[in-house]
């Protein structure tokens, strides 16, 4: 019989500063790139970084193409969906390992995937089908001045789509999201566990013994990268909330699967792989500070409360 365990209310301080910092550091820039190649699936990813450079060269400053809907929606999304990530992840892997017996690897498919959907469902509908309407609309600023066209801020964006197509305009996608979440996180979170195991075998320690920080590390980099076999359902995702100009052809009333569909015939297996290297990239990063960094902060903080 195990003791009750305290639930630790300082995973949802941990997941939102760690987010934060993953998002306005290297987490945008690779977001937008991936969202662009994902949305323009002519473009290679040479032409996606001239793409989105001149979407901010227009505006004043090539870099902040890179950081499109960073502000308000990515910091929004990031905050609140990184709280409920670790935490719910957290809860769930102890409870995994100390009630259902289970190993660290398996606790960590168990603890992603229930953080994935969680901060799905809760947090990330919004955000991100705004986030995708940003980066994938047509703007002002890459058109000619003389052209009189209007382009709405994000809020305007926001307004418009609200009243438009009402909340369920708001959350195109979710269902994909939250699959998309589920998998990423089971994915990074279990593959990470399986290469810190693996770890400590090759190098003779007892199960559940420290790592260092360079280990710890190495294991976030090969669970990062292994849980980017799912990007069809990210490619999808994207497609369902693009705002870019769509193929005749393209469904009206999308689903996972009539948009998979249409994506298939259209462009072919490749074509559902588009914009993986950035997306590579991006899930290597958010690994590395979701897992063992959030590990690392998490114990700094048990040492010192």
């Amino acid at each position: 019989m195990h003791a009750p365990r305290r639930i630790e209310s300082s995973n949802l301080m941990v997941g939102a500063a760690v987010s934060m910092f993953e998002v306005t550091t290297l987490g945008q820039p690779l977001e937008v790139l991936k969202t662009h190649m994902a949305a323009h699936r002519d473009s290679g990813l040479r032409c996606a970084i001239k793409d989105v450079w001149s979407r901010g060269a227009s505006g004043g400053g090539g870099i902040r193409g890179f950081y499109q809907g960073l502000i308000p929606w990515a910091w929004i999304e990031s905050s609140s969906a990184g709280a409920i990530l670790l935490f719910t992840a957290a809860e769930l892997e102890s409870f995994s390992v100390n009630n259902l017996s289970v190993s660290p690897s398996a606790a960590g498919f168990i603890g992603g995937c229930g953080g994935g959907i969680a901060q799905a469902y809760l947090t990330m509908g919004v955000c991100t089908t705004m986030k995708t309407a940003e980066i994938t609309r047509a703007k002002q600023s890459i058109q000619p001045l003389a052209s009189g066209i209007n382009s709405k801020g994000t809020m305007g964006l926001f307004i418009e789509i609200l009243r438009k197509e009402g909340i369920q305009g708001i959350n195109k996608g979710v269902h994909a999201v939250a699959l998309r979440q589920c998998t990423n996180w089971g994915s990074r979170m279990g593959f990470t566990r399986v290469a810190e195991d693996t770890i400590r075998t090759a190098r003779g320690r007892a199960k559940g013994s420290e790592l260092t920080a360079g280990e710890k590390v190495t294991s976030s980099v090969i669970g990062g990268a292994l849980g980017c076999w799912n990007h069809p359902i990210e490619v999808v995702r994207i497609e369902m909330q693009s705002m870019a100009k769509h193929s005749s052809t393209r469904p009206q009333k999308l689903t996972i699967m009539n948009t998979m569909a249409y994506i298939y015939k259209e462009y072919g297996f490749k074509g559902l792989f588009k914009g993986v290297l950035p997306r590579m990239g991006l899930s290597v990063w958010r690994t590395v500070c979701f897992v063992s960094v959030a590990d690392m902060a998490r114990a700094w903080w048990r040492d010192r409360v």
